[in-house]
Order: structure tokens, then C-alpha cells, then sequence
């Protein structure tokens, strides 16, 4: 079915290769440097590098706003951003390229913009009361329009769907509103230049301060003080708060504005709540309880330097997709590996992401912690305050229930959270952990014709419920340890009738004719070439084990399916190895239709 003429992108249908649309202006560059011209003075360059530098301006705003450890407590709407959203707004930066070439065709119709000067103060002030004085009262009066019935049905109505503003929202419009806007980005720029006073300085400053104000109106954070606005009430009139374009996406009939409330005072569609509401959340924000208490806390740690490239405060996209490793990310992992050293010595454990489910606040909190650190003997005391201190936080603030996460319930580092239940006997917090679910799930994969398994993690929490379970089903277990002393007390606790279905065995050469492994401890391809052909290998070891052989089958790490009613979840938080479900600690999974998607949490 075809839409209302411009309401679709030209490029829509080519994914990633849109970016080829840049082609043409690399080209001229390249060409400029063969003919050993300037390439400072080549204006391609220039459209280049400010589209660079836009998509930094977003990326950093967006990277910010999704630092909930920062901005939690000043959040506008307390809602997440979920898959839905995410999606609409993937082809966020349409915009960049759309107006990369137009800014050609401008340069084409004005070539005296293809030579401008590095700066001209003039510039700077005829580009601002060009801006005050057409491109505001401009776009208030077509702003307002696109909210007429037609408009707004088969156009403005994309812009609006995000439930939560966020700065690629402001990116989020049909090709209709953003040749609109790209006119109204224009006119100051070319104005400034026909009468002579443009500087290539003035086009990267407008460009960027536009771009700056744009996020700052959807990124859902208060960031902007009230008292600035009680010190000089002139100012509310001069720029825009989050708080104030939060209102016209929540109710729209007002703050039509685009940066300046003046046009909307002077149209009468000023929402007059705005500046209380600007002031209560400021002052909900100081007292630190903007964002509520969460029934549940989910407490992990990071895994490894490139999946902690993998939290939305990265790269939203990124993290709302499953984990797989990414080329383009080989140059972050240095950064990565910075940021750990920096956890390592100062970070306390923080709030990664939340979601609501059936009215309830569920959130992750993360450990600053590295998976290999769990190894190491001298860090396990420092890991320990970490998780006792988050126990404690969360009974502080009233949190029902805390469940300790991969290798924050370890046995070895503290058995498996009962260190901090004997040590603080009066919690009010109930601390947990997924091993029982994690172990339904496992034991529900087996097969009713399977009569033998190999048992790695034998004598683990979650390998003594697995091999009890199944000794009852009257399965042998290979019960892979060099601890006779732990084996022997697990087949003590089982029936007298079922222990002889509990096998000792210190050799994975002992599991070669056995095609049913399940994997609780890390093992290498070495180890993995002594199962036979066709064996399927179940697993509850964190992180799990790689594929490497092809004539066998791998499982996914325990999981349970979330309802589809959770609200606000659009990340997925655990390394994921491949293509299909690879997640640990009975998480839950939620799929959506872009790609398979696994949310966590």
C-alpha cells in the first residue's frame, strides 16, 4: 500500500547501504588530495566532518541519558525505552544524510558558500537574529499545522509514537518533516552568507548548537536548573527545558515551540504547567527518590572487555541486540580495558537498566567487576564488600528481593550468598539466587530416552540438584571430580535405591560413549573432543562454552520466557555467542520482530 507522497525515505529499503550515499562526497575529497589541492577548502570534507561530528552529538547525548547511575533520579518520564521504540527509531540519522545533500545542492545554487572564510564575528549575530526571527516563529506556526488531523495522521504521528523521548526521537520523522526542518536549519546559514558575514566556524557552531538543543528537548532528563530560570524569569522565555518539550509529547495540544517558549507565549499554547513541573522534578531530583524503589534487584557483573560494550549507555542499538562479536568494536576494546582499570579502583556497584512488569520495578545492578577478577584470590574480598554493600543498600531502601547473579554466588567466593545471610541475620531483603530454576530448566531438557550423562560442575549447588534429580529418574550420572570426599556426601543424601546411579569419574576420557553432557565448569576443545559424534551438550557454566565442534549440538544457557506484557525493556544484558538463545541464571527472554532479540532481567 503506498503512503501520502513524502511520508517514506528514498533509502528506506537499503539498510547499511545507505551510508553509500556518502560516496560521492569521499570521492571528491580523495580526488581534491590525488590533485594536491586543499582539502580544507574542498566543502565536501567539511559536510563530511559535520555529519561526523552530529552523529557524535546524539551519540553522546544518548550515552548520557542511558546512565541511569547519573541520571535515574532526574529522569522526566520513568517508563523505559523498549524494543518497539528502539526500532522506529533505528534510521534515526536519515536526517544527517538528507541534509548532507542538500547542504551540496545549496553549495551548488550559493557557491559563495563553497568558500567562507575560517570566522566573522558578524556572523554569529546575523545567524542568531535570523534564527530568533524567522526560523523560530517558522517552525512554531509549521509546527502547529503538522498537528492538524491530516498532518498529524499520515506524518507528525511517526514523531510521536516514541512513548519515551529520548535524543534519537528527535531524529524520528518522515521525509516531509525533515525537509521542513532542514528549510528551517537553512535559512539562517544562507541568510548569514548572501549578506556576507558567513564563516565556515558559524556553519559548524549553528549546526552543532542546533543539534545540542534538539537533544537536550528529548532526552527525558531534567538537566537544567530551576533556580537559574527564578534568578532571570527572562530565560524561561529564551530556551527550552527536557521537562517543557516533555509536556507537548505527553499532551501535545502545547510547547509547540522549537527552542523558544517566547512563540508559544505569544500563540497562547504555553502548557502552564510547565515551569512547576520543571521546579518539582529538579526538586525530586536533589532528594535523590525521583525514580521509586524496585521490588526486585537483579545483581550481575560485567563479563569481559568487548560485552561491556554491550550496555545501552554504549551503543543503544548495540545493546538491544544479541551479543556477536563486531569488527568495528576491535578499536573500543583499549577504551574497555580502561574503563575496568578505572572500576577496578574507584566504581561502586551501579544501575544499569530497569523495566516494569505488572506494576513492579525490576532493575539490574552491576557489580564493577570483570568475570576473570572473580579468579583471581586476592581480588574475592573486594568483590565480596561490593555484593554485602549492595545487600545492604538494597535492605536499606526496602528491596524484597536481591538475586545474586553468574559468579556473585559462587560457592568458593561465598557460598553461593550465604556469607551474607549468617552475617546479617536480620535482613529484611530476601537474597537469592536462580540455581533451582536454572536446574529445572536443564533437567527439563532431557530426554525421557536418555540413561546415561556426563556431569561437569558435579558437586557445584547446581550439579548435586541435577545429579540427584536424575539418579531418582533412574539415569547414571559420570559425576566428573577429583573430590571423592564432596562426591561421596552428595550420593549419601540420595535414596539407597538410587546411588548406584551416582558414578564417580576423574577423566572426560570416561564420558567418550556418552552423548548427553552437561557442561557446569568451562571446558576447552580439547576436552570436548572425547564426546562422541552427535552429542548434545546442555550447559549452566557462565560464560558458556564455545561451539567447536560441528558434529555435535550445543543448548542454550537456562532461561524463561518473560510475559509480553513487561513494559519498558530494551536491552539485552548477557553474552550472547551466537545466533541462538545463549543466556545465564534463568533469565527471561522477550523476542521481538526486527531481529531475535533476547532481553534480560
Amino acid at each position: 500500500m503506498v503512503g501520502p507522497p513524502l511520508s517514506s525515505w528514498p533509502w528506506e529499503n537499503l539498510g547499511a547501504m545507505k551510508y553509500l550515499l556518502y560516496g560521492p562526497f569521499v570521492a571528491k575529497v580523495l580526488l581534491s588530495r590525488a590533485n594536491q589541492e586543499d582539502i580544507m577548502k574542498n566543502w565536501c570534507l567539511h559536510i563530511l566532518i559535520i555529519c561526523a561530528l552530529r552523529g557524535v552529538v546524539y551519540q553522546i547525548w544518548t550515552s548520557f541519558v542511558n546512565m541511569l547511575f547519573l541520571t535515574r533520579n532526574s529522569r522526566i518520564l520513568h517508563q523505559g525505552v523498549d524494543f518497539n521504540q528502539i526500532d522506529k527509531e533505528w534510521d534515526w540519522d536519515n536526517m544527517i544524510i538528507l541534509q548532507a545533500v542538500m547542504s551540496s545542492m545549496g553549495i551548488y545554487l550559493f557557491p559563495k558558500m563553497a568558500s567562507l572564510p575560517v570566522w566573522d564575528t558578524r556572523g554569529f549575530i546575523a545567524i542568531l537574529i535570523l534564527h530568533m526571527g524567522v526560523s523560530e516563529p517558522l517552525y512554531y506556526w509549521i509546527h502547529k499545522c503538522f498537528h492538524g488531523n491530516y498532518l498529524f495522521t499520515h506524518y507528525h504521528s511517526l514523531h510521536h509514537s516514541s512513548a519515551v523521548p529520548q535524543p534519537f526521537t528527535a531524529g524520528n520523522a518522515t521525509l516531509l518533516e525533515q525537509l521542513v526542518l532542514t528549510i528551517v536549519v537553512g535559512i539562517p546559514i544562507i541568510g548569514s552568507c548572501l549578506i556576507g558575514c558567513g564563516s565556515t566556524t558559524m556553519f559548524y557552531g549553528y549546526i552543532l548548537a542546533f543539534d545540542f538543543l534538539r537533544c537536550l528537548g528529548h532526552c527525558n532528563v531534567e538537566i537544567v536548573p530551576h533556580q537559574l530560570f527564578e534568578t532571570f524569569p527572562f530565560l524561561r522565555y529564551l530556551l527550552y527545558t527536557p521537562t517543557y518539550h516533555s509536556l507537548h509529547h505527553t499532551e501535545m495540544g502545547s510547547n509547540y515551540c522549537l527552542f523558544m517558549p517566547l512563540y508559544d507565549a505569544l500563540g497562547s499554547t504555553l502548557n502552564e504547567k510547565s515551569w512547576d513541573l520543571h521546579r518539582k522534578i529538579r526538586l525530586a531530583s536533589a532528594s535523590g527518590k525521583n525514580m521509586g524503589v524496585p521490588e526486585f534487584v537483579f545483581l550481575a557483573h560485567v563479563v569481559d572487555l568487548t560485552s561491556a560494550l554491550h550496555v545501552p549507555f554504549v551503543l543503544r542499538s548495540l545493546g538491544s541486540m544479541p551479543y556477536s562479536a563486531k569488527i568495528f568494536l576491535l578499536p573500543c576494546i583499549p577504551f574497555s580495558f580502561m574503563v575496568m582499570l578505572v572500576m577496578w579502583a574507584k566504581s561502586k556497584t551501579f544501575l544499569a537498566t530497569f523495566y516494569n512488569l505488572r506494576g513492579r520495578l525490576h532493575q539490574t545492578w552491576v557489580v564493577p567487576r570483570f568475570g576473570f577478577q572473580y579468579f583471581l584470590p586476592f581480588a574475592r574480598e573486594g568483590i565480596n564488600k561490593h555484593i554485602e554493600d549492595a545487600i545492604l543498600r538494597a535492605d536499606k531502601l526496602g528491596v524484597k528481593v536481591i538475586s545474586l547473579a553468574a559468579l556473585n554466588k559462587n560457592e568458593a567466593l561465598n557460598g553461593g550468598g550465604t556469607l551474607f545471610v549468617n552475617k546479617h541475620p536480620n535482613l529484611k531483603v530476601r537474597v537469592v539466587h536462580g540455581n533451582t530454576l536454572t536446574a529445572a530448566v536443564i533437567l527439563n531438557e532431557i530426554s525421557e530416552d536418555v540413561r546415561e550423562v556426563f556431569l561437569t560442575g558435579a558437586t557445584s549447588k547446581l550439579g548435586r540438584a541435577i545429579a540427584l534429580y536424575l539418579s531418582r529418574r533412574r539415569i547414571r550420572v559420570l559425576m566428573l571430580t577429583s573430590s571423592t570426599e564432596r562426591f561421596q556426601k552428595i550420593k549419601e543424601e540420595a535414596a539407597a535405591e538410587y546411588q548406584n546411579y551416582l558414578v564417580q569419574v576423574t577423566k572426560y576420557q570416561a564420558a567418550r560413549n556418552c552423548k548427553a553432557w552437561i557442561v557446569g565448569k568451562w571446558i576447552t576443545a580439547r576436552e570436548q573432543s572425547w564426546a562422541p559424534a552427535g552429542t548434545h551438550f546442555h550447559q549452566f557454566v557462565v560464560p558458556p562454552i564455545f561451539s567447536f565442534r560441528r558434529d555435535c549440538t550445543y543448548g542454550d544457557l537456562a532461561a524463561m520466557k518473560l510475559p509480553l506484557d513487561v513494559q519498558g525493556l530494551g536491552s539485552c544484558e548477557v553474552i550472547l555467542l551466537s545466533s541462538s538463545f545463549k543466556f545465564s541464571c534463568c533469565r527471561r527472554f522477550y523476542r521481538l520482530d526486527r531481529e531475535t532479540r533476547t532481553g534480560l532481567n
